[in-house]
């Protein structure tokens, strides 16, 4: 029994996996095909982030719809339907003539990116909370799938065509919903409440913990390591035949650089969480970032100063090898922080992975759609292409100063006296009493305190007696 529980969960698992990467390559697909349609319509940067944007809109708006519906009535069913949704929507981009029909069926396709809150209920529910993390990893290593489009896309598409990549890629997401079907079961959890013929909550209750602003922090988060994932990962092709000069096979390739450590890390990512603990990882995470994104946001910036023999001009900026290096290292922060994002959920609420999920994952796909459109408004208005980076830069660094006060009131609650003045020792040094309130005075605290010796001079040093103060010195 243990053995057969075994296998259906290994193929839960990695089933959701690859179904991912297929619906993930499909929902990136425009930051390939999208550069060729921005030639044949001439459009501008601001128009091009809202096309290679409108699916990560339809794919982030849907999420909280199909993570609900997948604590209702199951994963397998939903994740099902989801592919075959996603795959005739992308079929029938081949129909569209004009920048109008172009995002209408932008929307469609964006079906397939829903398919992440629906494999992170599903699969949640085959494992126990200690090997979540590592489970929650492998299955978001399914973003990888933008990997997979920028190194095919541009080959098909320089062969045969953009609308032959639509119609591929089409294709694949009707095979790997069958397969899915197929070789899958219902969750356990599922299959108990249908024995007990218990009905599914009431939507209204599955809404019940975004109430909670814990939540809404954790989509912050989210926002910046998945949305600003798929932001550049949409983006970064642009960027590099912008910059560099380079053809749309070369620039694909090296998007795919980005991420795939920002997609395969994140495994990595789930078993520090399970390791070390999700708040650990996601300090790391933003502390990484804050620094890969301030050198990737400085300008190409050139200097005339007065020098001895006259005017003496040099220019600083950042290189085309440091570049993609430190995106590929902002790519394995940002994967460390997505897995643990997604430890916090099924410990903080067991009973609404769903929910609480697509909440959390819908924010974090709103980040992909408005991001783009942000860098390419930027661009156009400001006229400096690292405008990207330095917008990255604030959310992130507003994401990591957010966390942090966050934990310190947590903290506080918890341990009541960390609240308090605490007692230091340099202060009675300095001649300073400390308040009432944090200890005893030493006169009421009984014998008076030997004198200690410092390295210059003999200084009476006074230590409270209070329980309270002596507990804080310890700490």
């Amino acid at each position: 029994m243990e053995q057969d529980l075994t296998r259906d969960q290994n193929r839960a698992l990695w089933l959701s996996t690859i179904a991912f990467t297929v619906c993930f390559a499909a929902w990136t697909i425009f930051s390939i095909i999208g550069i060729q349609i921005k030639k044949d319509l001439n459009l501008n940067d601001t128009q091009f982030g809202l096309l290679v944007g409108t699916p990560i809109l339809t794919g982030s708006v849907i999420r909280l719809t199909l993570g609900i519906w997948t604590d209702q009535y199951g994963g397998r069913i939903v994740y099902t339907l989801v592919m075959l949704s996603a795959a005739v929507a992308t079929w029938l981009l081949i129909y569209a003539y004009d920048y109008t029909t172009f995002l209408i069926a932008a929307l469609g396709v964006g079906i397939a990116g829903g398919s992440f809150a629906v494999g992170i209920a599903y699969v949640s529910r085959w494992y126990p909370a200690e090997k979540q993390g590592t489970a929650l990893g492998i299955f978001g290593a399914g973003n990888v799938g933008a990997a997979v489009t920028k190194f095919l896309a541009p080959l098909v598409m320089v062969a045969f065509g953009w609308t032959a990549v639509a119609q591929l890629w089409a294709l694949s997401l009707v095979v790997m919903a069958i397969v899915f079907w197929f070789g899958t079961k219902d969750d356990p959890e599922l299959e108990k409440r249908r024995k007990a013929g218990l009905k599914p909550e009431s939507f209204s209750a599955m809404l019940e913990p975004l109430k909670n602003l814990q939540v809404w922090r954790f989509s912050l988060y989210y926002f910046f390591v998945f949305g600003g994932f798929v932001a550049l990962a949409l983006w970064l092709p642009r960027y590099y035949v912008g910059v560099y000069n380079l053809d749309i096979v070369t620039a694909g390739w090296l998007g795919a650089a980005y991420s795939i450590p920002g997609s395969l890390f994140r495994i990595l990512g789930g078993t520090l969480s399970d390791k070390y603990g999700a708040r650990r990882v996601m300090y790391w995470t933003f502390i990484g970032s804050v620094v890969c994104t301030f050198f990737l946001s400085y300008p190409a910036t050139t200097y005339v100063v007065g020098g001895i023999r006259g005017p003496i001009e040099f220019t600083i900026a950042l290189g085309f090898i440091p570049f993609t290096v430190l995106t590929f290292v902002l790519g394995f922060f940002m994967s460390l922080g997505k897995a643990a994002v997604y430890k916090h959920i099924p410990i903080y609420y067991p009973g609404r992975v769903g929910s609480v999920g697509g909440v959390v994952g819908l924010i974090g796909g709103l980040g992909g759609f408005v991001l783009p459109i942000a860098f390419g408004a930027m661009n156009d208005l400001i006229g400096v292409w690292t405008s990207c980076f330095m917008l990255m830069f604030a959310v992130v660094a507003v994401s990591l100063v957010w966390m942090h006060f966050a934990i310190l009131y947590m903290e506080k609650r918890r341990i009541p006296a960390l609240a308090g003045p605490q007692y230091l020792p340099e202060a009675d040094i300095l001649g300073r009493v400390l308040p009432s309130q944090t200890g005893a005075p030493p006169s009421q605290a009984g014998a008076q305190q030997p004198e200690r010796e410092s390295e210059t001079t003999t200084i009476p040093a006074r230590r409270p007696a209070h329980p309270r103060s002596a507990t804080l010195v310890t700490e």
